[in-house]
This record gives C-alpha cells, sequence and structure tokens, in this order.
C-alpha cells in the first residue's frame, strides 16, 4: 500500500512516543524524520533506533520545502513509510503541505499524534486553556530589524483579557534557541519604540522551559524578575497572562512561583 504516515514523537525524548506510534515504525518499509521544526532536548537517534528496530533517515529543510517532500514520496509509492516529527504532527504549516501533497499524488496519509507544546505549556502553567488568544513565535532580532508582530498581538489579547502564548524562534541547523531572556529584552526594545505601555518591568509573564521533561521549569513573576532568572537549557516559551480567574492567580502562586499579591489580580 502507498501511504504516509505522520508519528507525533511528543515532547522530550524517545520515550514519549505512543504505543500506536511505535507499533507504525516498525511495520514501516521506510522512517524518516524532521528535527528543524522544534528542539527534544534528551532524544537519542541511536536509542530511537534501537527502540524501534528501525534506520531513521534525518531529512532537512530543503528536502521538505524546497524539494517539497520528493524523497518521501518516491519511497512511499513503494510500500509504507513513516515520518517522525518532533510534538504533534501538523502543528507545522511544513506538515500540513506535505500532506496535502501526498494525497494529490495518490498516496493515502494518516496521523499518529502525539504531546504537543501548545498543550503541554498551557496545562503546566495552571492557566486555563479556553482563556489564550492568538499565539504568536518571537523571533530572532536579526540585523537590528525586529518584528513588531509579537508586541502587537499581545496587545489585541491583553485588550481582550486572554492568554498571549508565545513559542520563541529556534534555528536547529545552527543550534541556536531564543531564550526567555533574549526573547523579553526584543520586546522591551519594541517597547521603547512602541510607547503604550504594553511591555514594562511590571508585566506579569510565565516562563515554561523544557515542557515534558522529568523537570520542567515554570516561573511566574513581574518581567524584571522572569528575565533574570535561570531557566536553563531550551526549549523556551513564554506566556503573558491576560485578566486572571482567582483558580488561575493560585495556581502561578502554588505552581509557578508567583508573588503573593498576584492573588489581587484574580476575579
Amino acid at each position: 500500500m502507498n501511504e504516509l504516515i505522520f508519528v507525533g514523537l511528543g515532547l522530550y525524548d524517545e520515550k514519549d512516543i505512543s504505543l500506536r506510534g511505535l507499533e507504525e515504525i516498525r511495520e514501516a518499509d521506510a522512517v524518516f524524520a524532521e528535527f528543524y521544526t522544534s528542539l527534544m532536548p534528551g532524544l537519542s537517534i541511536q536509542k530511537l533506533e534501537e527502540m524501534t528496530r528501525k534506520a531513521v533517515n534525518i531529512v532537512s529543510r530543503r528536502v521538505l520545502e524546497e524539494e517539497e517532500g520528493k524523497q518521501l514520496f518516491e519511497e512511499a509509492k513503494k510500500g509504507k513509510v513513516v515520518f517522525l516529527v518532533p510534538g504533534d504532527p501538523l502543528i507545522a504549516t511544513t506538515h500540513v503541505d506535505l500532506r496535502i501533497r501526498a494525497e494529490k499524488q495518490g498516496i493515502r496519509t494518516r496521523v499518529i499524534h502525539g504531546a504537543s507544546v501548545v498543550s503541554a505549556v498551557k496545562g503546566i502553567s495552571g492557566l486555563q486553556n479556553y482563556k489564550y488568544g492568538k499565539a504568536v513565535t518571537i523571533p530572532f532580532s536579526e540585523k537590528g530589524f525586529v518584528s513588531e508582530t509579537p508586541y502587537r498581538v499581545i496587545s489585541e489579547n491583553r485588550d481582550r483579557g486572554l492568554h498571549t502564548m508565545c513559542y520563541l524562534d529556534i534555528k536547529a541547523e545552527e543550534q541556536r534557541y531564543l531564550t526567555i531572556k533574549e526573547a523579553l529584552q526584543t520586546l522591551l526594545e519594541l517597547e521603547k519604540l512602541k510607547k503604550e505601555q504594553v511591555i514594562t518591568s511590571r508585566t506579569l509573564v510565565v516562563g515554561v522551559a523544557r515542557a515534558g521533561s522529568i523537570e520542567p521549569v515554570v516561573k511566574a513573576g513581574y518581567l524584571e524578575e522572569v528575565m533574570n532568572h535561570d531557566f536553563g537549557a531550551p526549549p523556551h516559551t513564554l506566556i503573558f497572562p491576560g485578566k486572571l480567574h482567582f483558580m488561575e492567580a493560585e495556581a502561578l502562586i502554588t505552581l509557578a512561583d508567583a508573588p503573593e499579591e498576584v492573588k489581587e489580580m484574580g476575579e
């Protein structure tokens, strides 16, 4: 059967894969994986291959985007191919495009879901999922250019009383991962330009590092405190809370070491 199966690897290491995903890999004729859309800090390719009993062919962004997945499709036309993706498949638009292209070529596709940073970070923060607005990525500042999009999204969500989840940029092939401190510094630079009091030293923020690992770090507090907190190795994620339910305020204090005065922000 001509088939391409997207399998989510989860968040931290090779043990995060589901039993269904493991079965699909073991039955595959060929296995491919990409690691440029996200970072799995505890992953060992060698251990993954030993566990799955399959060789894992790592493909680059160029293979999937510039070459439009041709290598995967050629193998899928001969049998069953599994494509391993960090987190949950199809969160990245690259993978959605790949699935569409496969279907148009007569290749059947299926998805085996995995744990996603989208739900993990929201859950571990203690903030309620239904109160999040539009998410945004904070990119690296390149050659003095700073994108205003994160600032605008945070402002718009705040005006609606909604939380903002900020993904931090990664350049995996260069082994560069934006940190919470760098992201907050970027937003402070934007505040100096915009002067709308969206990002200040008294802005409440939540930083999360290595969600899905055995010992993730979650720290809530005012911007200056969080910016100087030691979150350790990436990946890092930021949340800007909107209006807080009293239980959310309690969660930030109990689970994320927020200052006691956050209780006064709860409704």
